[in-house]
């Protein structure tokens, strides 16, 4: 990864940022350092500018602009990224300047979303939300449309009348949205389909790598893909999770977050977070070895809160607690676990802690069944979780796990 079919090598990326007080701006800064990194690029240095606000015209100050023209003749820079939401204004002065292609902590998380979308959702998605990003920022040098020099921050999409027919973009705008449109009412159909058949859901969220796509392979076999970057994991993955109750969910993996995604990916991606806004528990992974492990699970929470999951359960998975010393991390959080899913410790207190926020429309029940009623037992079986059935001289006594239809026909026979 890394290198494309047209360079011999990676691009070299410079990253600028201007510090106003309104976010961390060195923990902003490494974790572009990460995003540009999973882009493909090799970057070479970075600076950060305190200003009260970006210049509107050129971003960073005049001085800071002469070093960065500097830097990008001496060292041959081949791509500068900004950690800010660049106009198009200052996106063109800085490209004019330094003549070197420019590109912002949208376009950069875009370029990833595009490297690594696989599903036609996802895919989706992701044109969509570029197309609309870039549609403002045409005119620019290298921020054209076109595929033609190749490289981070030009993958997706890309026919050569893209870049001067607005209007053409704006009608390929809305026939994607009308593809999109059709998927996402498929998958609602699912849901609904899952609703009625008493499936229950548990999704899997949390910040990007934070360990989601290693539980899930562990706890089923997905086979989703694992690596040390951001956004290894795009598109959502479901697989089931038989629990040691009995009981059977639906285990959903949903796309990584990052701090400062711009609202307008988090529309884009809406219908693939919605698996978590729709299910019955949420499990938030944070990685517990971060030293930003709390601020990570305010960003899970807070976009939580956006998609309406007040009232859904949450357990706090702190992820990679092997890697942490026992009596240092002491999270002040409710209903969380600690544990290692690459080497499968704490996995019994995650799968206890699923147990006891299962929904209550899935009971645990005792019966004695006459045995006129025999055929209950068997619908147990087929349709629940029957866990033991024992003849008696006065019926059959069972146990089992049943959903609300299930427990509708059952309940005058149940005894404890």
């Amino acid at each position: 990864m890394g290198y494309y079919e047209n360079e011999i090598r990676p691009q070299r990326a410079f990253l600028i940022s201007v510090d106003t007080g309104e976010f961390d701006a060195e923990s902003s800064m490494s974790e572009l350092y990460a995003l540009a990194k999973s882009a493909g690029a090799e970057v070479v240095g970075s600076f950060i500018q305190k200003l009260e606000k970006p210049v509107s015209a050129t971003y960073i100050g005049t001085g800071r602009l002469e070093e960065l023209i500097e830097i990008c003749r001496t060292q041959e820079i081949d791509l500068i990224i900004a950690d800010s939401e660049l106009t198009p204004n200052q996106l063109r002065s800085i490209e004019d300047s330094t003549d070197v292609r420019v590109i912002d902590r949208t376009m950069l998380i875009l370029d990833i979303f595009a490297l690594r979308a696989n599903s036609k959702e996802g895919k989706l998605q992701v044109e969509i939300a570029q197309l609309r990003y870039m549609l403002p920022r045409l005119t620019g040098k290298g921020i054209t449309m076109s595929r033609l020099g190749g490289g981070i921050g030009t993958r997706g999409p890309g026919e050569t009348k893209l870049e001067t027919d607005k209007r053409h973009i704006r009608r390929k705008i809305d026939a994607l949205k009308e593809q999109l449109s059709e998927i996402e009412r498929h998958r609602e159909q699912l849901r609904k389909r899952r609703k009625k058949d008493g499936i229950i859901t548990t999704a899997i969220v949390g910040y990007t790598n934070a360990g989601k796509s290693t539980l899930m392979n562990y706890l089923t076999n997905a086979g989703v893909l694992e690596k040390d970057q951001l956004f290894a994991t795009l598109d959502p993955t479901s697989r089931a999770l038989k629990l040691p109750n009995g009981v059977t969910v639906m285990l959903i993996d949903t796309v990584g977050l990052v701090r400062r995604l711009p609202h307008h990916l988090v529309k884009a991606f809406r219908s693939t977070l919605e698996e978590a806004a729709t299910a019955d528990i949420i499990l938030n992974v944070c990685d517990a070895s971060s030293e930003e492990a709390l601020l990570h699970l305010q960003v899970t929470n807070d976009l939580l809160q956006d998609l309406g999951c007040a009232d859904t359960p949450i357990i706090t998975v702190f992820n990679k607690s092997d890697l942490v010393d026992k009596n240092g991390f002491v999270p002040n959080v409710s209903q969380s676990v600690r544990i290692s899913a690459k080497k499968g410790e704490g996995i019994d207190s995650l799968l206890t802690a699923i147990e006891n926020n299962l929904p209550v429309r899935v009971k645990r029940v005792k019966l004695l069944l006459p045995f006129a009623k025999a055929g209950l037992s068997a619908e147990i079986r087929q349709n629940g979780t029957l866990i033991s059935e024992e003849y008696t001289a006065d019926g059959i006594a069972v146990e089992g796990i049943v959903d609300e239809t299930l427990y509708m026909k059952i309940r005058d026979f149940i005894i404890d």
